[in-house]
């Protein structure tokens, strides 16, 4: 069994990721589940600019079509709702989403990088308080800003022991390091493999266990065989986690990793 709980729909800046894409990748390379958040909702480009306002859609309008995706796929979508944390909150609306979809939805997604506003600001409180009424973890962007360093998501993750935090991608470009540090200091702290190299992901097991890592991709961000391949033509890193990286761990290691952390913290029952 394979859980992903770092998949993505929608059209924005460069990428365009129909659902369609998401649902041959899962038949082709062997998904069960994957955990959805929309792109849409990004509120800077990559250089930190500002998306321009006529470009940009409401967070309520985002989800309600992220969840008409979730909803026609069950057994197999679920949704992170995408927040604009820096332009809005959760409001009335998006809150009765929640508890609306409350089975379809299995936590909530922060994208400091895109939205240049750090986790542990203290205009993100409301956040965190509709997470721990509605026990949904809280997944983050790491890497590319100081916004998005990991220890701002640490810093956020101490102050609310109540919430579990994934630091997607354990600082994206970096050696990984200081995320796989992090990870052994706090209970409710977790990372992912999106584009996290294998060794790293071997550093973080053989120093805290396999119990802290999840796995995740970025799909279809490099088109419908993302699993297989880049734009280029060369080999994808999920192959070597579908395939090296196996022989590598034990069993119960490697479950762990591919499924079994995905289903215990983001309650995933299939």
């Amino acid at each position: 069994m394979i859980i992903d709980t770092h998949v993505h729909i929608g059209k924005m800046l460069v990428f365009d990721m129909p659902p369609e894409n998401v649902l041959y990748s899962m038949d082709k390379y062997g998904i069960d589940f994957s955990l959805v958040s929309n792109i849409e909702c990004a509120e800077n480009d990559h250089n930190g600019n500002p998306i321009p306002q006529n470009l940009q859609k409401s967070q309520n309008a985002v989800l309600e079509k992220t969840l008409e995706f979730a909803r026609a796929n069950s057994d197999k979508i679920g949704v992170l709702p995408w927040l604009k944390i820096r332009q809005e909150r959760p409001d009335e609306k998006f809150i009765k989403m929640i508890a609306d979809n409350r089975d379809i939805i299995y936590g909530l997604k922060l994208h400091p990088f895109h939205s240049t506003t750090a986790p542990d600001d203290e205009s993100l409180e409301s956040v965190y308080k509709l997470a721990a009424e509605y026990s949904l973890p809280v997944v983050s962007h790491t890497g590319g800003c100081p916004e998005a360093d990991s220890l701002r998501l640490y810093n956020a993750a101490k102050k609310h022991p109540e919430i579990n935090f994934v630091m997607v991608h354990m600082d994206l470009g970096t050696d990984n390091s200081q995320a796989i540090e992090l990870l052994g200091k706090l209970p409710n702290l977790y990372g992912d493999t999106t584009w996290v190299p294998v060794e790293s992901t071997l550093k973080a097991i053989n120093k805290w266990g396999s119990e802290k890592i999840l796995f995740g991709s970025d799909n279809p961000i490099d088109g419908k065989d993302t699993y297989l391949h880049n734009p280029k033509g060369d080999r994808s890193l999920y192959q070597q986690y579908f395939n090296e990286f196996k022989t590598m761990v034990s069993k119960q290691d490697y479950d762990n990793i591919m499924y079994r952390n995905a289903k215990r913290l983001f309650g995933i029952k299939i």
